[in-house]
């Protein structure tokens, strides 16, 4: 994934104040804004500015987008250079709709892959400022977005998970600090990767007497090499042996719910078979998913003088056996 350093694109310092990242954007702006610009790469640059703004610009994105890039900057990484970050290094940050951002001539254009992987289904709003000198309108206050890792049991079970969210708040003196908070969230039976699991009145308070916003919280399940998924379908690596795979048998095998299950191999498998499990996937009322076991053949070494004779004899019941034959 290609890095985006957005203090580099608007050629402002780490530790710019709002006012200078707000300068440096407008007189980038004018300068490659598509209409007037006549660089060749100006409609690029402008969606670019546009983005970085867009993060910058907003307090909750700019201190999510500061603490998981620091890693990135650490390393010497610069804009465009490719990143690979820890898994789950873009969880647990909280950021509303509307942030502020100014996106003045040009509009907001198309946000880059970083961007979507940071900030999931967020994006900068703007909310509409009521006529001079009107009465105060009760207001709603804006959704707040975050990204939640879950393990796959819990899209099986349904679980209760006390969630840590990071944010920002911003004090009487207008300055921005850290906060947290601790939510004890119920996770869906069924949920899956993508998922919006909306928790009511939990985003920004509203304004004049209007109601809160919400909290959008986006499923995305920690990594695990037991298994690989696919919208409701999962698919587990079955290890067994030689002698299973050539002459079939059943096999115990502990599936992502937590259970246990008895299933047949069949006769003359090879690795890379896959034996389908009807239903047993991601649970859904409607539709369940499947869950495939893809058999891995585990070969057991040669240690003892016993081991290597019987591989011997069994070399010598294929003759003319060659596994590299197309």
């Amino acid at each position: 994934m290609q890095f985006k350093d957005y203090y580099q694109i608007l050629g402002v310092a780490k530790g710019a104040s709002q006012d200078d990242i707000k300068k440096a954007y407008r007189k980038l702006a004018r300068k490659y804004h598509p209409d007037v610009s006549k660089e060749a790469d100006a409609a690029q640059r402008m969606a670019e500015l546009n983005e970085a703004n867009t993060v910058l610009s907003d307090p909750e994105k700019r201190a999510a987008y500061d603490s998981v890039g620091a890693q990135a900057w650490a390393a010497g990484a610069r804009s465009g250079d490719d990143v690979r970050p820890p898994p789950g290094w873009n969880t647990g940050y909280e950021f509303s709709d509307g942030g502020g951002a100014d996106f003045g001539p040009g509009g907001e254009g198309d946000f880059s892959e970083f961007f979507e992987q940071m900030f999931g289904r967020a994006r900068a709003g703007a909310r509409g400022a009521r006529a001079g000198g009107a009465a105060p309108t009760p207001m709603r206050g804006q959704d707040h977005h975050a990204r939640i890792e879950l393990e796959l049991i819990d899209a099986y079970r349904g679980a209760e998970r006390a969630l840590g969210l990071h944010g920002v708040q911003v004090d009487a003196q207008g300055q921005v600090l850290p906060q947290e908070r601790t939510l004890q969230v119920r996770i869906p039976q069924g949920v899956k990767e993508g998922q919006l699991i909306r928790l009511a009145g939990q985003g920004s308070p509203g304004y004049h007497g209007g109601p809160a916003g919400d909290l959008f919280l986006e499923v995305q399940f920690r990594p695990d090499a037991r298994w690989r998924i696919d919208g409701r379908d999962v698919t587990q690596r079955l290890r067994v042996t030689p002698w299973e795979a050539a002459l079939g048998g059943a096999v115990q095998v502990a599936t992502p719910d937590g259970k246990t299950v008895e299933v047949a191999v069949p006769a003359g498998s090879g690795s890379g078979r896959k034996l389908r499990l009807k239903g047993r996937g991601i649970p859904s009322a409607s539709a369940p998913g499947d869950l495939f076991l893809e058999l891995d053949i585990a070969v057991p070494g040669a240690v003892t003088e016993a081991q290597k004779a019987a591989w011997a004899q069994l070399a010598a019941a294929y003759p003319g056996f060659d596994p590299r034959r197309a």
